[in-house]
């Protein structure tokens, strides 16, 4: 299936000369929505690891089905004020502004072994700042996998030697 044929591209959002790669037209096709999360859950076959990470919103999206199926826990990172418990917060810079993350304190034990998985990889503030929050709790980053990967925009870059893996590129 060609999922990339699926996603709809809005321009000027959310500000004008952004092209945003809108995935909700993935997700209303029920056949784009399961192949999605299978070619993210097969990126993670023989990977060994303890936990899914996913940001908020779309981290959720696809790492609770991929944990699911691989019969792992799954961790959320939210924005600011959103957590219930004690967390640990990171700022991180966006294509187009600031923003604050946080995880619970208590979700991460020193050698857990985590995958994060999200929708999108741009410039890699986001993906930068989980990872740092996740090494800072003592957990170990073992792969990043994305639905789709803006090339352009060398998130890879920041993001050093962990292993990478996106379904989409533009």
């Amino acid at each position: 299936m060609d999922i990339k044929s699926l996603i709809r591209d809005v321009q000027d959002f959310p500000k004008e000369g952004i092209v945003f790669r809108d995935i909700t037209t993935v997700l209303k096709d029920k056949d784009g929505l399961r192949t999605s999360v299978d070619l993210m859950q097969a990126s993670l076959e023989g990977i060994d690891f303890d936990y899914v990470i996913g940001p908020e919103s779309r981290g959720f999206i696809f790492g609770v089905p991929v944990a699911y199926n691989m019969n792992k826990g799954f961790i959320p990172v939210r924005k600011s004020g959103k957590l219930p418990h004690i967390t640990k917060s990171k700022e991180y810079n966006l294509e187009y502004g600031t923003a604050i993350i946080e995880i619970h304190v208590d979700a991460i034990k020193p050698g857990d072994k985590v995958v994060i998985v999200d929708d999108l990889l741009a410039t890699g503030g986001t993906s930068k700042a989980i990872i740092e929050l996740i090494e800072e709790l003592g957990g170990i980053v073992v792969k990043l996998v994305y639905l789709i990967e803006l090339e352009f925009l060398k998130g890879r870059s920041i993001l050093g030697d962990y292993a990478v893996d996106a379904m989409i590129k533009y």
